[in-house]
């Protein structure tokens, strides 16, 4: 589709406003979902060190035990 103007790319034949609504909504989610993975992300990596940590205290408590 060839445009005249800027004006007339903006507007999309008239229907701008909705090209523009999705494009809008479909970045605005697709940074939601990496906001949302890095934070997951994070959220593992706590929870495997919390772990490893805990098995570590139960290793030497049994080991002071024999």
């Amino acid at each position: 589709m060839y445009f005249q103007s800027w004006a007339e790319f903006w507007a999309m034949g008239n229907y701008g406003f909705y090209v523009w609504l999705s494009f809008g909504t479909t970045y605005a989610m697709l940074a939601a979902l990496v906001m949302y993975s890095r934070g997951q992300h994070k959220q593992l990596k706590r929870d495997i060190a919390a772990q490893e940590a805990r098995e570590l205290r139960i290793k030497q408590y049994q080991e002071q035990q024999n």
